[in-house]
């Protein structure tokens, strides 16, 4: 694949971002595209390694090799239709998923990985750019009617798959707008919304139903669907945060992470945001509790709306620099790795906990922090931070148990999420089917996509009695 000596005569030439001060001025993505022939000359460090091990480490199953390979040869939109064979969006995951194909690249053993996730959003990109991507129409129609709850990725994969193959598909959502976490999750500076937009036109025209402001299980009633549609598949994210129940924590001044990065999207999307129930860093000390993605997309829109300062808190210690790649590979390493958004200007702590946060007149004014060595408190070693505006993000436990998940009875997992198998997607309930955070916990965006699809194909099997879309 690719030259076959390629990976000897060309080093790794990632994608650069806009400066800093630059960036930070607003909310549109900073990634700078590559040229062709620089994206073609990355393509050709692919290996013929024998056996793909970043097969294995995209959860979607993407072939890689065959689309670095089309791409170092110039035949763009052939390696297009390759991409979009296992992966139905490839401008999201090529601008958000943390790539875990590069992690398994065999070129990563002793060198620096191939350039996947870049090949690919330069592909899309370049498809959409060319008109190369249109509406795929249905064959012939079933007469079947699928209603899909839940916008966001798995949702809005299950939902393309299914049309094509000739459903009746209404993929309904409780917010305003399509997309689930994709749309209010993901800030724009990451992904911006024109992306999903131009989706929901292409699956519009294969005949997808969509249907924003309905929240299902209020507004429309779970009989109701299990009798109006054929099958009905879940799709809903894993929207319970993790909370920190502390002394203080009912202080003004505390909240879950997605309250304010929604916030924040919909003001971007010109959305106005009552004064009273504004979330702003604007001029505020922020402290960022929790590590991860959600973590970092707070750290980016803080400094965005004008913070004093960012602080960013992790419960875990601090990584190493540099994993043990004979030790950890072809699999997802544990190491010391700073975002873009963390380039921006922000304090990192490892290995502490929250004791308590303190307040004046009801709202939160300082956070005191201990120290942990193996997991315990260190004697000695509490300290505070000022704290203006606390922004939990420390993942998500379940999905909300409430309301459809409870009125359509599925039986639900020791975790709390919707019970089901990685082959059928079935439900206890009859004809009712899950699939992606509500199935699986908390995940990725290229998960999503993946069980998504599989879904649909299991979805399709069940009402015709066998299926010819893809796993």
């Amino acid at each position: 694949m690719g030259k076959p000596t390629g990976f000897l005569e060309i080093g790794r030439e990632d994608r650069s971002y806009e400066k800093v001060a630059e960036r930070i001025g607003n909310y549109r993505e900073f990634v700078k595209d590559p040229p062709a022939e620089k994206v073609q000359a990355q393509g050709a460090r692919c290996m013929d390694c024998g056996i793909p091990f970043c097969h294995n480490g995209c959860p979607v199953n993407n072939l890689i090799p065959d689309w670095n390979h089309l791409v170092y040869k110039g035949r763009w939109r052939d390696a297009l239709s390759v991409l979009h064979s296992t992966n139905n969006f490839p401008e999201f995951t090529g601008r958000i998923c943390p790539a875990p194909c590069e992690a398994a690249c065999t070129l990563n053993f002793n060198d620096d990985a191939v350039t996947i996730k870049s090949i690919e959003c330069s592909i899309v990109d370049r498809g959409w750019t060319e008109g190369w991507i249109q509406p795929e129409l249905p064959v012939r129609k079933t007469n079947k009617k699928i209603a899909i709850v839940g916008s966001g990725p798995a949702g809005m994969a299950a939902a393309q798959q299914l049309a094509r193959a000739g459903h009746s598909v209404t993929l309904f959502e409780k917010d305003d707008r399509i997309g689930g976490l994709l749309r209010y999750g993901i800030p724009d500076f990451k992904m911006e919304k024109h992306h999903i937009d131009r989706r929901i036109k292409q699956m519009e025209a294969e005949g997808v139903v969509f249907k924003p402001n309905c929240n299902v299980g209020a507004d429309i009633t779970a009989a109701q669907l299990q009798k109006d549609f054929d099958a009905v598949l879940l799709t809903g994210g894993a929207q319970v945060p993790r909370d920190l129940p502390v002394p203080g924590r009912e202080l003004a001044g505390i909240h879950f992470a997605m309250d304010f990065l929604s916030q924040n999207n919909k003001r971007v999307a010109g959305d106005t945001i009552p004064a009273a129930a504004t979330i702003t860093a604007k001029g505020k000390h922020v402290i960022v509790i929790g590590g991860g993605d959600t973590g970092s997309d707070c750290i980016g829109t803080s400094i965005r709306q004008g913070a004093a300062s960012v602080q960013q808190l992790e419960i875990m210690p601090r990584p190493p620099e540099q994993e043990n790649k004979p030790l950890v590979w072809p699999y997802w390493p544990l190491k010391f790795r700073t975002s873009s958004s963390q380039e921006e200007g922000v304090e990192r702590d490892f290995a502490v906990a929250t004791k308590s946060f303190e307040g004046k007149d009801g709202h939160v004014i300082a956070q005191k922090i201990v120290r942990l060595e193996a997991g315990k408190e260190l004697a000695g070693s509490e300290f505070e931070l000022k704290a203006d505006l606390v922004l939990l993000a420390m993942g998500f436990v379940q999905p909300r148990q409430d309301g459809i998940v409870k009125d359509l009875g599925v039986k639900l997992d020791a975790r709390g999420n919707v019970q089901a198998d990685t082959m059928t997607y079935q439900t206890t309930t009859s004809k009712v089917f899950t699939a992606g955070d509500m199935r699986r916990g908390q995940s990725l965006v290229v998960w999503a996509i993946r069980e998504g699809r599989q879904a649909a194909r299991a979805v399709d099997a069940f009402l015709m009695g066998s299926s010819d879309l893809p796993r």
